[in-house]
């Protein structure tokens, strides 16, 4: 059991990374959580490597040069919103018929779009953010040695990754990662796109015919 809250820890610290990085600029305080914990550091390998690190201090890297990428990725160019991927006429689905929505609230899982920049509750940052809620929500029946309500937040997990998130988000992280303009936003495309799609495979491994394998 203690493997399994191992790895469900790092599924909650990774999720809640990838969330908060693709929702908000990035800021000097985590900029520098990120740079200064080696296990972070290996997920950023071309960011490690970037040679405007060494030129410059954090805040004028993330003035000049980070939250202009943000902006032209996430605010200005791109549309990171599933339902702009989904639907045949490529309108993005601001109101309460977004399926989204509709998961979200099944969940109890409320959205603050000013808080989360964002329009429409199918911001890639937030459905990386239920995600995080639902994998720390699963820690906690564990620790309350609760299996049976923790395997089915489990399989919401699942369920959700393959009827939302893979559904759109890897054609949108590709171009992410064809148009980011510094390293930092190259690396958190990628990291974002192979851990999504790791966890589905963990899960589909980890939960065979209806039950989860806790034991393990």
């Amino acid at each position: 059991m203690q493997d399994v809250l191992t790895n469900q820890e790092a599924r909650i610290n990774i999720y809640a990374l990838l969330s908060r990085l693709l929702m908000n600029e990035v800021d000097e305080e985590l900029l520098k959580t990120i740079e200064n914990d080696e296990n972070m550091m290996a997920f950023f390998p071309s960011y490690a490597k970037w040679g405007r690190r060494d030129e410059m201090d954090h805040k004028t890297l993330i003035e000049s040069y980070l939250n202009v990428d943000f902006t032209n990725l996430f605010l200005l160019h791109m549309t990171p919103y599933e339902s702009f991927y989904c639907r045949e006429d490529q309108m993005m689905e601001t109101a309460g018929e977004n399926p989204v929505l509709q998961v979200f609230n099944d969940h109890d899982f409320r959205v603050d779009l000013g808080k989360a920049r964002a329009v429409s509750v199918d911001h890639i940052g937030i459905e990386f953010e239920f995600m995080y809620m639902l994998c720390d929500a699963e820690k906690k029946a564990l620790l309350d040695a609760n299996k049976e309500t923790a395997c089915e937040i489990a399989k919401i997990q699942q369920k959700f990754l393959k009827e939302h998130l893979l559904e759109w988000a890897p054609m949108f992280l590709l171009n992410v990662k064809s148009e980011a303009g510094t390293a930092l936003y190259f690396d958190l495309a990628d990291l974002a796109l192979e851990f999504m799609m790791s966890d589905y495979e963990y899960l589909c491994e980890f939960i065979q015919d209806g039950k989860c394998n806790y034991e393990a």
